[in-house]
């Protein structure tokens, strides 16, 4: 199947209510778990590859290569996304390689400020057929949109996503990065005046730190896009030193790292039915 652009993913799922799945990519086994863990589920997935996993790689086109390789061998439907990228050389790099979105995150800077660089990015990106979500940070912070306590104000949204003409909008509605417990409290009223404010698909980042219960609340709500990286990393790890404590003599890495694909492709095809509703 040809790689799927990110607006054919996101549109439906705004239209009928449901949301979709975008799970970070790490190292290639990542790449491998979720696509098919979309393919079991016989839903269509994002694939994620942050400024911070192509630092790890030492540069962007070996992990993207590969997985873009993944996303268009799949039977699902696959978008390859470029996540929180502060550099617009990275972003520039991804568009060539032939991803279909990118998020450029300038949440960090002022407002005025933020508005000014994404809204070069989405010019840059619309000109190559390139979905962009941006974010909305605190006002004048250096925190971003996901430090503990900011929300992001509908009124300062609505002018945020016309004035940078981004398709896509992550926003501060009470998740946190890197959340290893899954007890966070969404403003579930303050998503519904989002959805109502913003005429672009939202966007809820550090989902990790979400149940089930509230996942499908927060869609219901008005989410479409859900980023979900720490839940599927502590899984995979988890999975890996089970089987190390099983057998420690074992060399072959085969051994601990095949069982953690397929535990995270289980929870991937698992957590895209609660997304979708099911």
């Amino acid at each position: 199947m040809p790689l799927s652009p990110t607006d054919d993913i996101i549109g439906p799922a705004r239209a009928a209510g449901t949301g979709v799945g975008a799970f970070n990519v790490v190292q290639i086994e990542h790449a491998e778990a979720i696509v098919t863990g979309a393919e079991h589920a016989g839903l269509p997935v994002i694939l994620q590859i942050s400024e911070n996993t192509a630092r790890y790689h030492g540069a962007l086109a070996p992990i993207a290569l590969a997985s873009l390789a993944i996303a268009r061998a799949s039977t699902a439907p696959v978008a390859v996304h470029l996540d929180h990228a502060e550099s617009a050389e990275l972003v520039e790099e991804a568009v060539e390689l032939g991803f279909t979105s990118v998020m450029f995150d300038a949440s960090k800077l002022p407002y005025r400020a933020n508005i000014a660089a994404t809204r070069m990015i989405t010019d840059h990106c619309h000109r190559a057929d390139v979905w962009v979500e941006a974010e909305l940070g605190e006002v004048g912070g250096k925190d971003g949109a996901h430090a503990p306590g900011v929300r992001t104000d509908p009124d300062e949204a609505r002018e945020f996503a016309h004035a940078t003409a981004v398709d896509a909008l992550a926003v501060a509605v009470g998740s946190s990065h890197a959340m290893l417990t899954r007890d966070a409290v969404l403003d579930l009223d303050l998503i519904a005046r989002l959805k109502d404010a913003v005429d672009v698909p939202l966007v809820l980042h550090g989902s990790s730190g979400v149940d089930d219960e509230h996942l499908a609340k927060a869609v219901t709500a008005g989410m479409t896009k859900v980023n979900i990286s720490t839940h599927l990393n502590q899984l995979f790890t988890r999975t890996v030193r089970e089987r190390l404590a099983e057998s420690p003599a074992v060399a072959d890495p085969r051994k601990y790292l095949g069982p953690a694909r397929d535990a995270v492709t289980a929870e991937v095809t698992r957590l895209l039915g609660v997304l979708a509703g099911r």
